[in-house]
């Protein structure tokens, strides 16, 4: 009897160890395979780098602006020759961000480009939001948005309120050049 019931607990606690480690891709995990590769760009930026007029944002924009630590962010850029390894990665991160741990939050298309927001967390608290925009000319690009407090609301007005912002191109001079 002590045998069975020891080898039912050894059972479940293999059990319980391999699913917790599971193999699934995560976005964290493709940043960091891919940060070093190829066509790939990466940067940490910390918010308090990015110089932003905020006058015209309302107090709930502020906000959640002021919530926000620092910004995650991995490019890929596409060539003449390498559009099969392009849609490739592409439908890697969109399977990943297919999981139901993300959380759809707005898309938009932009001057031929689409973006995707999605959130990972409650309907009251984001842990992560993630910013995936992409275009066939350029590539893609993917923002991982991480602070304290965020909310899913008010980060939805905050992506609306930076569509029409005035930001300082000379920041992110070194991501736009590798587009080009």
């Amino acid at each position: 009897m002590k045998r069975t019931i020891k080898h039912i607990f050894y059972t479940l606690f293999a059990v319980t160890i391999l699913v917790s480690c599971s193999d699934g891709v995560s976005l964290q995990r493709y940043f960091v395979d891919n940060q070093e590769s190829k066509n790939f760009i990466s940067q940490d930026i910390p918010i308090s780098m990015i110089k932003l007029d905020k006058s015209n944002f309302t107090e709930e924009q502020k906000e959640a602006y002021n919530s926000v630590k620092r910004l995650n962010f991995l490019a890929y850029k596409t060539t003449e020759t390498n559009t099969e390894v392009y849609k490739a990665e592409l439908g890697k991160v969109k399977t990943i961000l297919k999981d139901s741990k993300y959380n759809d939050l707005m898309e938009f298309s932009d001057k031929g480009r689409k973006i995707i927001v999605k959130y990972i967390g409650t309907d009251d608290e984001a842990d992560e939001v993630i910013v995936f925009g992409s275009a066939k000319e350029f590539g893609f690009g993917i923002v991982r948005v991480l602070g304290d407090d965020m909310s899913p609301d008010k980060m939805a007005t905050l992506v609306n309120a930076l569509q029409t912002a005035n930001v300082d191109e000379g920041q992110v001079q070194d991501i736009m050049n590798f587009f080009k």
